[in-house]
């Protein structure tokens, strides 16, 4: 079960339910692009783009809003992360987004970045 906080920005995972967490665990299976030490990246199950991969932090943040100075170095490991993954699969460009909050389209209450590519993008975005 998850409650909203502060106007639906911070989602509170009250259960261990939470469904990247058990990606994670290899409770629930994922097609997997790659792993390390603190992220997994997967193929999205319902892909926006040719290319749609999730880069997912191993450790919880319910969000991007939820993060501190102390998850600093992790953030910039995601990005990093999706250029490398970006670059192995000779993406010349793509699109790298994340939701904070309901408002915003955030459907999981786990911090991921979407990695977006093959086809045009329009903007504003949504």
């Amino acid at each position: 079960m998850l409650e909203w906080d502060y106007k639906d920005i911070i989602p509170i995972d009250l259960s261990s339910d939470c469904l990247f967490c058990r990606i994670v665990r290899r409770e629930i299976p994922a097609q997997i692009v790659h792993e390390d030490e603190q992220a997994l990246v997967f193929k999205d199950v319902a892909p926006q783009a040719p290319t749609h991969v999730l880069v997912v932090p191993k450790k919880h943040l319910g969000s991007l809003a939820a993060s501190t100075d102390e998850d600093l170095a992790l953030l910039g490991h995601l990005q990093r992360l999706a250029c490398r993954i970006a670059e192995g699969a000779s993406l010349s460009s793509f699109r790298l987004v994340t939701n904070n909050g309901r408002g915003a389209g955030q459907s999981v209450a786990h911090l991921h970045y979407h990695l977006l590519a093959g086809r045009p993008m329009a903007w504003p975005p949504g």
